[in-house]
């Protein structure tokens, strides 16, 4: 395997204020996920044996500073989204115990790990191709876990006073069918736009949206299946039956009902964080809240049919939604592909390293080879460098922020010369 870049080639020409001159090259767009506006193509930039620094036009390494900004906005997003999260505690924790005493609590707690379990393993499956940082998916799971159940609690007490009802049944379907999915969507989505907002660079897609989105619905209905549990233990004249009845419900038959809901707003938010800029996705933020609560809707509102509903309608969606997964994850590859042939032409790597870099066939095979040389570490790195800068040109191709890209592909193109001198040492 050759680790070292081939001779450079210098693409087509191009303007430096609009881009690539000339049509748009056959294979820039791979698939429906990255598609390219020609006035927004420019190639990548060229290799010449030199430091990266270079090659990038000194017009924009005023940049640069703006990109080290934005890791700041990270770091202080991971300590306000802790800190909220640990004030939430205090109204959280103390709802949960009145709701389900001590054991309640601590069997509702330790049977709400199995289909959290199920929830974040998804998560890794999905994020295994691109990794998203660790303290953001923290973030995110803290977020539901505690800060979007605080803010149920604090804005349903709304729901009841406004609510002009008859009796106490009509009263439950109200909160179930219109109160949890209004305010429920809306606590848990509301921390997909903190993310958007302020870890835009990390959320530049629809499987990030998914990611983000299931991470936080996993958290969200960890805690809430605490209080469900325990309310079964706690309140029922015979505990067993009616923890077994409440834990096939929620933790066999529908582990992945809430992350299915705020799902649907995190590919909408990501497929607009991809295509446009802030306030175009913020916007998305309000149109991604429609279909996941309307899905949240049809869930309570599932009755006496409960089962028919079930194999009819909530099953079909949850494989309309599996198929979809798998659906970015391929289109997702495509995408990394193409953008590293682009790399490649630009002299910055060979055809035989993208084939590696880009498949998970390629993958294993360079994490075996690296193995045998006490390297897999250093490959493990390469292949996560290679990836982000995959998704960084797509970011510089959507015209999105240009110059503050270019100068994050520029510190990545020198990240990459490193990587690659410590895998072929």
């Amino acid at each position: 395997m050759s680790m070292y870049p081939r001779q450079p080639y210098q693409g087509p020409p191009e303007d430096p204020h609009f881009g690539r001159s000339g049509p748009l090259p056959r294979e820039a767009n791979p698939s429906w996920m990255g598609h390219v506006e020609p006035e927004n193509y420019r190639p990548a930039p060229g290799h010449q044996g030199r430091p990266v620094n270079a090659v990038v036009p000194p017009e924009f390494q005023g940049a640069a500073v703006r990109a080290a900004r934005t890791r700041g906005g990270l770091l202080g997003l991971t300590v306000a989204g802790s800190a909220l999260a640990f004030l939430s505690l205090f109204l959280v924790v103390p709802f949960l115990l009145s709701n389900t005493g001590t054991a309640g609590f601590l069997i509702g707690f330790l049977a709400s790990l199995l289909p959290l379990s199920a929830v974040l393993l998804a998560v890794y499956v999905i994020d295994k191709w691109e990794p998203e940082p660790k303290r953001l998916l923290f973030f995110a799971f803290t977020w539901g876990a505690a800060v979007s159940i605080a803010v149920t609690l604090l804005i349903q007490p709304f729901f009841v006073l406004t609510f002009q009802f008859s009796d106490v049944p009509d009263l439950q379907t109200y909160m179930a069918t219109v109160q949890a999915p209004i305010v429920e969507e809306f606590a848990k989505s509301l921390g997909l736009l903190l993310l958007l907002l302020f870890a835009r660079r990390h959320f530049d897609g629809p499987v990030d949206g998914v990611v983000f989105a299931f991470t936080i619905a996993g958290g969200f209905a960890f805690t809430e299946n605490i209080l469900y549990f325990g309310r079964a233990i706690a309140e029922s004249v015979s505990p067993a039956s009616d923890f077994a009845q409440v834990f096939f419900l929620r933790g066999v038959m529908s582990p992945f009902a809430h992350a299915i809901f705020t799902g649907t707003t995190g590919l909408i938010m990501g497929f607009a964080a991809r295509r446009w800029h802030t306030g175009a996705s913020v916007a998305a933020f309000v149109v991604g809240l429609l279909p996941a609560m309307f899905l949240h809707n049809r869930w309570n509102s599932m009755g006496q049919g409960f089962l028919v509903d079930y194999i009819l309608v909530q099953v079909p969606i949850f494989f309309l939604a599996v198929g979809g997964i798998i659906l970015l994850r391929v289109a997702e590859k495509r995408l990394t592909r193409q953008r590293l042939l682009e790399y490649s032409a630009a002299g910055w790597f060979t055809p035989a390293e993208v084939e590696l870099l880009a498949t998970l066939g390629g993958r294993r095979t360079a994490l075996s080879w690296a193995g045998g040389y006490g390297r897999k570490r250093q490959m493990k790195e390469f292949l996560k460098a290679a990836t982000h800068l995959a998704n960084t040109r797509q970011r510089i191709l959507s015209g999105r922020d240009v110059q503050l890209h270019q100068a994050e592909e520029r510190q990545q193109l020198q990240r990459i010369l490193a990587l690659r001198a410590a895998v072929a040492a």
